[in-house]
C-alpha cells in the first residue's frame, strides 16, 4: 500500500472503534453468565470476533449486528464441550483469558492461533492453571499453542506473578471464579483493571487491595448491559498525529480513559503536547472522555518502571512521538514488548530507520534522539502482521518525506479496521 506522505494537517471528528480489552470481557463474561447479556459499541476488529467464534463453538448463541452484540448466557455449567479446535487466531487475550475459563470445565478443547500466537508464551498461564487443578499439555510443555486443557474442580491458588500482565491476572480470576476456596493475584506493578471493573459488573464478589485482587470461588454471574468506550489504545495513533502533523486539530469523542490505560495521556503532557480532556463520565465503571489534541512543540522525556504497563500496547507509537521531540527519550523497563505480536523493540527500531529516525535498541527498550525530520527514498516498511506496527508506520508517513509503502496493512484489521477511512478523513480536513 502506498501510504500518504508530508501531510500539511490533520483536522475533524472522530470516535474511535470499541475498546478491544474490554469487548473480549464484555463477550466472555456474558457467556458464562445467566441471562442476557447486551454489548453496545462492540469492536468489530478480527481478534474480538475470534472470541465469538470460540463461544459459539462451545453452544452459546451470540447475534452480532455490526457494533451490537447480544450474548445468551448460560452459565459456566452450560458450555458445551467443542467438537471443533478453538482457533483463537491473532488474539492473545482470547487464548489466555479462554484458559482461564476452560480450567473450570469438566471437558476437553484445543487451542490453536496463527503463526505470530504459535511465538507467543503461554506457560505464564498454563503454569498457574495447573497449580490450580487443570490438565494442560502443548507445544514445549505447555509454553506454546496449540494447547490442549482438560478443566474441573480447581483449588485456589495464592499467586505472586513475576510480571504486571492483565491477561494473567485475568485467567486466574476468571478461574478463581470457580475454585474451592478464595484465588490472589499480586502484581508487582497495577496493570489494566478491565476484568475487576466488569466482574463487578456482573454481579461478582471481587476484592482489590493494593497490587493485590482476590475472588471467593463457587460465584455465578448475572447478565449485564455493556457499553464499550472508544479503544485509547487506537486514539494514541490520531493523539500523537495531531501531535506532531503540522496545522492539526484532531478530536477524539468517547474515548476510555481507565486510569490503568492512560500512561499514553501521561507521556504526551510530559513532553508538552497541547491536549485537552473534556466531559469525563461513566466513572464507577468504565470512564470516558472527548479528548482534543493540537499541533505540539515537544521536548523528550524519560518512560519506564509503573508507568509502563499503563502504556505497553502504546510504546511503538510513542517511539515515533519521540523523533519529533526536541532531545534523547529512553524508554525502559518494556522488555515485555518482545513477546507481543512481533519483538516490537527490534520492529519499531528496524522500520523507523528506514524513514530516517535516529533510535536505537536496548535489552528492554529504545533510545530515540530528536527532533528528526523523515526523510524516505521510496522505502518500503512492513507491519510484519502486527496491526500496532501498521498503524504506527502509517501516521509515521504523514511526517515523512518521500515515497513510503506499506507491506502487509491488513493487519491492522485486527483492531481497527477503519482506520485508514478515519485518517483519510481527517487528511481532508
Amino acid at each position: 500500500m502506498q501510504l500518504r506522505t508530508n501531510v500539511n494537517s490533520l483536522k475533524g471528528e472522530i470516535y474511535v472503534p470499541g475498546d478491544k480489552s474490554i469487548s473480549h470481557r464484555a463477550v466472555m463474561f456474558g457467556a458464562i453468565a445467566e441471562g442476557t447479556t447486551h454489548i453496545t459499541n462492540f469492536l468489530t476488529g478480527e481478534d474480538c470476533l475470534s472470541t465469538i467464534d470460540c463461544f459459539r463453538k462451545m453452544g452459546v448463541r451470540i447475534e452480532q449486528n455490526d457494533t451490537e452484540v447480544i450474548v445468551e448466557g448460560k452459565g459456566i455449567a452450560g458450555l458445551s464441550e467443542p467438537t471443533e479446535v478453538l482457533n483463537v487466531g491473532n488474539s492473545g487475550t482470547t487464548t489466555r483469558l479462554l484458559l482461564g475459563i476452560l480450567a473450570a470445565c469438566p471437558f476437553h478443547a484445543c487451542l490453536i492461533g496463527d503463526d505470530s500466537i504459535a511465538k507467543r508464551p503461554m506457560d505464564r498461564v498454563t503454569k498457574p492453571l495447573r497449580q490450580m487443578g487443570a490438565h494442560i499439555d502443548g507445544r514445549m510443555n505447555g509454553r506454546y499453542t496449540p494447547l490442549a486443557i482438560r478443566g474441573g474442580a480447581l483449588q485456589p491458588i495464592e499467586y505472586v506473578s513475576p510480571v504486571a500482565s492483565a491477561q494473567v491476572k485475568s485467567a486466574l480470576l476468571l478461574a478463581g471464579l470457580h475454585a474451592d476456596g478464595t484465588t490472589t493475584v499480586t502484581e508487582p506493578h497495577k496493570s489494566r483493571d478491565h476484568t475487576e471493573r466488569m466482574l463487578k459488573a456482573f454481579g461478582a464478589d471481587v476484592h482489590v487491595d493494593g497490587l493485590t485482587v482476590s475472588v471467593t470461588g463457587k460465584q455465578r454471574l448475572h447478565a449485564a448491559d455493556i457499553y464499550v468506550p472508544g479503544d485509547i489504545s487506537s486514539a494514541a495513533f490520531f493523539l500523537v498525529a495531531g501531535a506532531i502533523v503540522p496545522n492539526s486539530e484532531i478530536t477524539l469523542k468517547n474515548v476510555g480513559v481507565n486510569p490503568t490505560r492512560t500512561g499514553i495521556l501521561d507521556v504526551l503532557a510530559q513532553m508538552g503536547a497541547n491536549v485537552s480532556i473534556e466531559n469525563i463520565r461513566n466513572e464507577e465503571s468504565e470512564p470516558l472522555a472527548d479528548i482534543t489534541v493540537r499541533t505540539s512543540e515537544l521536548k523528550a522525556t524519560e518512560i519506564g518502571g509503573e508507568l509502563i504497563p499503563r502504556l505497553i500496547d502504546e510504546i511503538p507509537i510513542i517511539a515515533l512521538l519521540a523523533t519529533q521531540a526536541e532531545g534523547t527519550t529512553i524508554i525502559k523497563d518494556a522488555s515485555e514488548l518482545k513477546v507481543k505480536e512481533t519483538d516490537r523493540i527490534a520492529t519499531v527500531v528496524s522500520e523507523l530507520r528506514k524513514l530516517g529516525a535516529d533510535i536505537e535498541a536496548t535489552d528492554d527498550g529504545m533510545i530515540i534522539r530528536g527532533k528528526t525530520k523523515l526523510r524516505a527514498n521510496h522505502a518500503v516498511v512492513d507491519s510484519f502482521g502486527d496491526h500496532r506496527i501498521g498503524m504506527m508506520l502509517a501516521i509515521a508517513a504523514c511526517v515523512t518525506e518521500g515515497e513510503v509503502t506499506l507491506q502487509r496493512p491488513e493487519a491492522i484489521a485486527v483492531s481497527y479496521p477503519s482506520f485508514f477511512a478515519h485518517l483519510h478523513a481527517l487528511q481532508q480536513g
